[in-house]
């Protein structure tokens, strides 16, 4: 029988599909504890993994992107998030360290709007490069003050109160 102290929490053997399904899997737990039903998208066609429905007229997607370790640059290209920025897209961020639990950070995808040390908004054709542009999070030792500021109590919070406002603003999309 296989124990579950910490020092189970081992990533290193794991594959880049294994480190991102364990980071859906991850997120999904934590909305169901959350009391929210996620839907699964079956089809990651549209940089969506999961919809919460939160009434009959309002959702939150939500984008999964799973990391190993104290720093990495994970990023979404442009094109997947074709609808744009908005209020009901987020990122959920999981960062999975050896013998530790996982650690998610929900980023409001309008937050690149005003791009700062975490979060980066790249346009590599103006600088001469042929990569797609992407929203990205530059996740540094230095950079986690700034990132502390996802954690789930600010999620559950602002999906709440988008869930209680009186109807969906437009003008949060661009």
């Amino acid at each position: 029988m296989m124990s579950q102290d910490l020092d189970q929490f081992n990533y290193s053997h794991l594959n880049h599909l294994q480190i991102g399904r364990i980071g859906e899997y991850w997120v999904k737990i934590w909305l169901t504890l959350l009391g929210y039903d996620a839907y699964t998208n079956d089809v990651d066609d549209k940089g969506i993994d999961f919809v919460i429905r939160l009434n009959e007229e309002k959702h939150v997607d939500i984008q999964v992107k799973t990391m190993r370790g104290d720093s990495s640059y994970v990023f979404v290209n442009k094109e997947s998030w074709k609808s744009g920025l908005r209020r009901n897209l987020y990122l959920a961020l999981v960062i999975l360290k050896n013998n530790t639990s996982p650690t998610i950070y929900f980023i409001p995808s309008i937050d690149w709007l005003k791009p700062n040390n975490l979060l980066r908004d790249h346009d590599y054709s103006r600088e001469g490069l042929s990569s797609k542009p992407d929203w990205g999070i530059n996740v540094s030792k230095k950079n986690m003050e700034i990132l502390k500021q996802y954690d789930l109590t600010k999620f559950t919070s602002d999906i709440n109160a988008y869930k209680d406002s009186e109807s969906y603003q437009a003008g949060y999309c661009i």
